[in-house]
């Protein structure tokens, strides 16, 4: 329709006297746009239903439905969909879906979260148009629905079930304690393959057959997840920030240290002290250590790692394992931290975690197409020297180190977990 009108203003340029074929013209089409105007699905017959998820879970992402209902309309529908989402979710593009006539339509918006807190949508935008598509109708339908974003023990439950599900064709459990160790758990006919040592011989000769001792990792331990809240963890990595990513760390580790029988303590902190737990055991103990992760905010003052990493000691009556989860830019600004850190390492056992971001390591990897991206590797490498200097300086001091990508992240956290356990280092 917008070419048209120049169209037709051609014959009226070459010869004035065919004006009234331009009036025609426009008049013409004045009348279809009011006709297609009429004959488009009027606003209060479309039924709109829009179920919003009742939780969404950081790093994770969940759909935002939305049902449309032509009421009494017979013809195929074509809508555009647009969602007005709040600032903490990833925006998301127009949508398209066409409604055969008599039938109900849905259309599904993905919510992807960026920062934990209160993910908002605001309204949403329809737009359909008539028969002839020379006219539209936009909508705006007010939505207004909150939807609270927390730390994704999503993961954590998927995680615990594989890890001790039973197995459906063998009708085994897996226990990954049982075998190593010094706790005694329970004696079990011998097998080929057993260690020769764990023989008890007193009851092998008592039962008539050879009978071993199956051991275990030790229990009761004290595991402390100490969580920098500092501006460094506000950084995004990866979709999400850095907090989050060590959040979801902890959680799982959290979860699966109560499972094998530990103490759990959460300690959160930046430039001062932000949230401490007694530790506590048993699974029953998971949800009040989701809700305190869930309620630790994004801060922007610098991390005291003096301060904060000497009141932990002073609250410490024990021998615990320390699960530190920070961050660091380069060698200068981390020399408090790995002070700080080694002189923790003194009294208690210490697990650094820190987390790689992958885009400086493909950036001192890449192959260079200019000047700038040179350049870039350049930087992005001594970063990476100046990075690996600080995790070797901290290894030397007897402290076990974490530092991977953040998909990498909890389950290497997971394994140096069950190392320690194994090894008994604690």
């Amino acid at each position: 329709m917008a070419t048209g009108f120049p169209i037709a203003l051609i014959p009226v340029l070459v010869s004035p006297q065919l004006w009234t074929l331009w009036l025609t013209f426009v008049g013409a089409v004045l009348v279809l746009m009011a006709i297609d105007t009429v004959l488009a699905l009027p606003r209060r017959r479309l039924k709109i239903d829009i179920e919003p998820p009742e939780t969404l879970y950081i790093g994770d992402s969940d759909d935002l439905v939305i049902g449309l209902e032509p009421r009494g309309w017979r013809r195929r529908l074509r809508l555009e969909v647009l969602c007005d989402l709040g600032p903490d979710l990833e925006v998301q593009p127009t949508r398209r879906v066409v409604i055969p006539g008599g039938q109900r339509g849905e259309v599904r918006i993905e919510l992807s979260p960026r920062r934990r807190g209160t993910a908002r949508v605001e309204k949403l935008w329809l737009r359909w148009t008539g028969p002839f598509g020379l006219t539209s109708r936009v909508v705006q339908h007010l939505v207004g629905k909150a939807v609270p974003v927390v730390p994704n023990v999503k993961a954590v439950r998927s995680a615990a079930i594989r890890f001790f599900a039973e197995d459906a064709m063998l009708g085994l459990k897996l226990d990954r304690n049982k075998g190593d160790g010094s706790e005694f758990e329970s004696l079990r006919d011998y097998v080929v393959g057993m260690d020769h040592r764990a023989m008890d011989w007193k009851h092998s000769a008592r039962h008539r057959k050879l009978v071993c001792k199956e051991f275990r990792a030790e229990r009761n331990h004290q595991i402390v997840l100490a969580v920098d809240t500092g501006y460094l963890m506000s950084e995004p990595l990866a979709g999400i920030p850095k907090l989050d990513h060590a959040i979801n760390a902890a959680l799982l580790l959290g979860y699966f240290s109560l499972r094998a029988g530990d103490r759990i303590s959460l300690y959160a902190f930046d430039s001062k002290v932000r949230a401490f737990s007694e530790p506590q055991s048993g699974v029953g103990a998971f949800p009040r250590l989701q809700r305190m992760t869930a309620d630790l905010e994004y801060q922007h003052d610098e991390t005291n790692f003096t301060l904060a990493l000497a009141e932990l000691a002073t609250r410490l009556r024990r021998r615990s394992l320390v699960v530190v989860l920070t961050d660091f830019v380069d060698s200068i600004t981390a020399e408090l931290m790995v002070e700080n850190v080694q002189r923790l390492a003194r009294r208690h056992l210490v697990l650094f975690v820190a987390t790689r971001d992958p885009s400086m390591e493909a950036a001192a990897t890449g192959k260079p197409y200019s000047v700038r991206d040179i350049g870039r590797a350049v930087v992005a490498g001594q970063f990476d020297r100046e990075r690996d200097v600080v995790i070797e300086r901290l290894k030397r001091s007897g402290v076990h180190c974490v530092d991977v990508d953040p998909s990498q992240v909890s389950v290497e956290m997971l394994n140096r977990y069950l190392e320690i356990k194994r090894r008994e280092l604690i």
